[in-house]
C-alpha cells in the first residue's frame, strides 16, 4: 500500500472525527485545540516515517509466507470470510490487546508508553501520539501476527484499514448515546470504554487496553465500565511535564525524574 494512500486514510480519519467531536463533545476540554494538535501531528510523522520501513519489512515476509506456505491458515481448509475473521481475531489479540497490555506492565516498555498517556486533552489527535520505539514495538507484534497466520496481504490490509479507523474512533472526544455506546461495549472497544484507560490513576489506566475487540479485555478481567464525570485525563507520575513539548515527551523514556509506577 502506497504511503499517500495511508497517510490519506489516517488524516480522513482524523478530519472525520475531528468535525464530530467539534459538535458532539463528551467533554468540554479547555485547551487550543490546534496548539494541542501539534505535537500529536510530529509524533504521526515520525510514525509515518517507521511505516515507510516496516512496509519493505513486511513486504518481504508476505513474500516469504507465500514461497513457504507457513502459518496456521495454511494447515487446514475453510472459506475465506472464517479464515479472514480469523486472521483480524489473532493479530487483534496479539498485535493490539497482547502487546497494549505488556506496554504497562514491563517497566521499560511501559516507560516508552508513557508518553501517550501524558496527554492531559484526550481528543482525535491522541491517537496519533505514540514515541517512535513504541509504535516499533506495536509494528512488531503485528508482524508476529502474520507470521503466525500466515494470511494474505489482503487480509492484513482490512485489518489495518479497520484498526485505523478504530484508533480514532475510540480516542475521539465524542458522545455517543449511553445505551449505544455501552451495548456496542460488549463487543466492540467504544469511546466511553477507552477513555477509562486514559483516567491519570490506577487501577483505571490498566484497564480497557483493546483496540477493536472488547471480548479480550472481558475475558482476561480488565474491562471497565463507570461513569465518565469521574475521568481526569493525563498521567499521575508524568503530570510535572508538559504535554505539548515535543522535546520534552520524545525525553520522558530516558528522564529519571519521571518516575515509573514499576519502581
Amino acid at each position: 500500500m502506497p504511503i499517500w494512500m495511508k497517510a490519506g486514510w489516517v488524516f480522513f480519519c482524523l478530519a472525520i472525527f475531528w468535525v464530530l467531536e467539534g459538535n458532539y463533545s463528551l467533554v468540554v476540554l479547555k485547551y487550543k485545540k490546534w496548539k494541542h494538535a501539534k505535537i500529536n501531528l510530529v509524533l504521526l510523522f515520525f510514525v509515518l516515517i517507521i511505516n515507510v520501513v516496516f512496509g519493505i519489512t513486511t513486504a518481504g515476509v508476505f513474500l516469504w509466507l507465500s514461497d513457504n506456505q507457513f502459518g496456521i491458515l495454511h494447515l487446514f481448509e475453510a472459506p475465506v470470510w472464517v479464515e479472514l475473521l480469523l486472521s483480524i481475531i489473532i493479530l487483534d489479540l496479539i498485535a493490539q490487546y497482547g502487546v497494549h497490555y505488556l506496554l504497562h506492565k514491563i517497566k521499560w516498555m511501559w516507560r516508552l508508553h508513557i508518553v501517550h498517556h501524558s496527554d492531559k486533552n484526550v481528543d482525535v489527535t491522541t491517537g496519533t501520539r505514540h514515541h517512535p520505539f513504541d509504535f516499533i514495538i506495536r509494528e512488531t507484534f503485528a508482524l508476529i501476527a502474520v507470521i503466525i497466520t500466515g494470511m494474505p496481504i489482503s487480509f492484513y490490509f482490512l485489518y489495518r484499514i479497520l484498526s485505523v479507523l478504530f484508533t480514532y474512533f475510540t480516542h475521539a472526544n465524542i458522545a455517543m448515546p449511553l445505551w449505544l455506546d455501552k451495548g456496542l461495549s460488549y463487543v466492540i472497544v467504544t469511546p466511553n470504554m477507552h477513555k477509562f484507560h486514559h483516567h491519570y490513576r490506577l487501577p483505571w489506566t490498566d484497564s480497557n487496553y483493546g483496540n477493536m475487540l472488547s471480548v479480550w479485555d472481558r475475558i482476561f478481567r480488565t474491562f471497565v465500565y463507570e461513569d465518565t464525570s469521574k475521568i481526569q485525563y493525563g498521567l499521575d507520575i508524568s503530570d510535572q511535564t508538559n504535554d505539548e513539548d515535543i522535546l520534552v515527551q520524545l525525553g520522558i523514556p530516558f528522564n529519571k525524574q519521571v518516575r515509573s509506577k514499576k519502581t
